[in-house]
C-alpha cells in the first residue's frame, strides 16, 4: 500500500480531511501541535535522508525550539525516491509523532520540516538550497551504507557505484557525499563559508567518517576543493538514540482515529530519546541543549556505550530472535534464555571494552535497555533491525570481539551473534523458508553461502573472509575463526533456540 492510500477506520468510515496547516485548528485538544507561526520559520538546516528516524528524533528537538528561534526550519530531502515528499507535501510538511508505551499513546503534530524534496526529481533545487549562505547545517540520516565508505576502515569506497557515478557526473550527484561536495563547491565559488555537516547515523566517529569521505571525494574532483574542505569543513560527531519502528497501516489508522484527520505517513516511537552532540559549529547552531540534547566536548564515550550495549545487543536479538521465530524485538527480549545471553554479552564482553562517561550509570543504563526493548506497544520487527548487517556489525560486535581478543579474553557471546548473522545471511531459515535479506552485500553473502553449503567449517571461514566486515586481521586470527565456527556449528546442529538455551553450557 502506498503512503497516500486512504485508510479506513471505525468499520469503514474514512476521515473527512487530510492533515495540513488548515486542519491544525480542528485537532482534538489532547493532540500536541506547533506552538509557533510556521510562516515565520526560515530554513537553516537541510537534512538528507528524511526517514522515520529523523522525523522522530532530530526534527522533534528542532520543533521544540522554533518558538524561540524560527531561523532553524528544516528542508528535508529523500535521496532515492519521492515517497516521503509525495506523502507529506500535501500535508504542508506536517506529520504525527505517536509516542507509544504500555500506558497508552501520545500523539503530537511536528512542524519543523517546512519543505520536502526528492533528490532524483529536485536535485537542482536541493543543491541551490544547500548553497544558500542562510543554510548553516546539513544533517544526515542516510544509514551506515549511505556514507559510501568501507566500514572496516572508515575510508571512502572509491569503487562504490554511486561514487563512480558522481565522479563521472559531478554536477548531477546521487550519493550523499556527492551532493554535499557539489554544494560545497558552489559555496566556495560564491565566497560563502561551508555549512557544518552533522552526521546522525549509528557509526563510530560519525562526524569524522563523514568528513573523511567528503574530503576525499572533493579531492578526487579537485585538489584545491579537497584542501579547502579539509581545512574549513566542520563535522561534529553525534550519538543518537530512540527506537523508531517502521510505520504500519495499523499506526496510520490509530493516528487517524486520534486526530480525526488522515496522516499519510506518521511515525511511532518510544518515550525515550537521547541526542549527544559535539560542540563544533563555526557558523552557529540551534540551542538544542535547551530542549534536552546534550552538548559535550567528546562524544566517543557515549557513542561506544550505545553502539556496543544497545546496538550490539539489538543485533544479537535480531538475528537469534528471527531464527528462533520471533517477529518483534519485544518478543525476543521477553525470552528469558535470550535475555540471559544478551545480559551476559553486555556484562562480560561489551562493558569491559567501554570507557564509561563519568556521569553515566552503566548498570542502570543496561537495566533500562531491557525495559525499552520489552515495550509492548512497539512492534519493532527483528527483520527491520537485522537489515544492513554488513554495515552495522563492524562497529557493534566485531569491534568488541577485536578488543576482547587483544586482551586475551573470551568472545563467546559476540561470536554467537556474528554466527547468527552468518546463518541469517544465507537467506534460508531453520524451517527452510526464504529470508528477505536486506544488505548491500546480500548477493555476495548469498553466493558465499551457496558455495560453502550448510557446513559451518566451510561457511564461517568464507564469511570471515569478507574484509569489509572483518578487516584483514580477524581472518588470520585462529581464536576468532574457531570461536565463530564453533558457534555456527551449534546453530546448525542444535538450532537457535537450543543453542541460546545451552549458552554457557556444553
Amino acid at each position: 500500500m502506498t503512503p497516500n492510500t486512504a485508510h479506513k477506520i471505525d468499520g469503514g468510515a474514512a476521515p473527512k480531511a487530510r492533515l495540513n496547516a488548515d486542519a491544525l485548528a480542528l485537532l482534538p485538544a489532547q493532540v500536541g501541535r506547533p506552538s509557533y507561526e510556521r510562516r515565520a520559520v526560515s530554513t537553516g538546516i537541510v537534512h538528507l535522508g528524511v526517514g522515520a528516524f529523523h522525523r522522530a528524533h532530530q526534527a522533534v528537538y528542532t520543533d521544540d525550539l522554533l518558538a524561540r528561534d524560527p531561523n532553524w526550519g528544516i528542508t528535508a530531502a529523500s535521496l532515492r525516491n519521492p515517497d516521503t515528499r509525495d506523502a507529506l507535501g500535501p500535508q504542508d510538511g506536517l506529520y504525527t509523532l505517536l509516542v507509544r508505551d504500555g500506558a497508552g499513546d501520545a500523539p503530537r503534530v511536528i512542524g519543523s520540516i517546512t519543505r520536502l524534496l526528492a533528490a532524483p526529481d529536485d536535485r537542482e533545487e536541493l543543491l541551490r538550497t544547500m548553497a544558500d549562505p542562510g543554510v548553516r547545517i546539513v544533517s544526515l540520516t542516510v544509514t551506515e551504507k549511505g556514507y559510501c565508505h568501507r566500514p572496516s576502515t572508515g575510508e571512502l569506497n572509491e569503487d562504490h557505484a554511486d561514487i563512480r557515478h558522481d565522479l563521472e557526473n559531478p554536477h548531477a550527484p546521487r550519493s550523499a557525499p556527492g551532493i554535499i561536495v557539489e554544494a560545497l563547491l558552489r559555496r566556495r565559488k560564491a565566497g560563502a563559508a561551508p555549512f557544518t555537516v552533522l552526521a546522525c547515523d549509528n557509526l563510530p566517529s560519525n562526524g569524522r567518517v563523514a568528513k573523511r569521505v567528503i574530503a576525499r571525494l572533493a579531492a578526487l574532483r579537485d585538489a584545491g576543493l579537497g584542501a579547502w574542505v579539509e581545512s574549513e569543513l566542520a563535522a561534529p560527531c553525534t550519538m543518537v538514540d530512540r527506537i523508531v519502528p517502521a510505520t504500519t497501516d495499523a499506526d496510520r489508522a490509530r493516528v487517524a482515529e486520534a486526530l480525526g484527520v488522515e496522516d499519510a505517513w506518521p511515525v511511532t516511537a518510544e518515550p525515550f530519546s537521547q541526542w549527544v552532540i559535539e560542540d563544533r559549529f563555526p557558523t552557529g547552531r540551534p540551542a538544542w541543549e535547551t530542549v534536552g540534547a546534550e552538548i559535550v566536548a567528546d562524544v566517543e564515550p557515549y557513542e561506544n556505550m550505545k553502539l556496543r550495549l544497545l546496538n550490539g545487543s539489538h543485533s544479537i536479538m535480531a538475528y537469534l530472535g528471527y531464527l528462533m521465530g520471533y517477529e518483534t524485538i519485544a518478543e525476543a527480549a521477553s525470552d528469558e534464555t535470550l535475555a540471559a545471553l544478551v545480559g551476559a554479552y553486555m556484562d562480560n564482553e561489551a562493558t569491559p571494552t567501554i570507557a564509561v562517561p563519568a556521569e553515566a550509570d552503566v548498570e542502570a543504563y543496561k537495566r533500562a535497555l531491557f525495559k525499552r526493548w520489552r515495550n509492548p506497544a512497539l512492534r519493532h520487527r527483528t527483520w527491520q533491525v537485522a537489515m544492513d548487517g554488513s554495515q552495522k556489525l563492524p562497529q557493534r560486535l566485531v569491534a568488541v570481539a577485536r578488543e576482547r581478543l587483544a586482551a586475551g579474553a573470551p568472545i563467546d557471546a559476540s561470536a554467537l551473534g556474528l554466527a547468527a548473522w552468518m546463518r541469517y545471511a544465507t537467506g534460508v531459515d531453520e524451517r527452510g523458508a526464504p529470508i528477505d535479506v536486506q544488505d548491500p552485500l546480500g548477493p555476495r553473502l548469498r553466493a558465499i553461502a551457496d558455495a560453502a553449503g550448510p557446513v559451518a567449517e566451510r561457511l564461517a571461514p568464507a564469511m570471515i573472509g569478507v574484509r569489509e566486515v572483518f578487516g584483514d586481521d580477524l581472518p588470520r586470527d585462529p581464536r576468532f575463526v574457531e570461536a565463530v565456527t564453533r558457534a555456527l556449528a551449534r546453530l546448525y546442529d542444535r538450532g537457535a533456540a537450543a543453542t541460546v538455551a545451552a549458552y554457557g553450557g556444553a
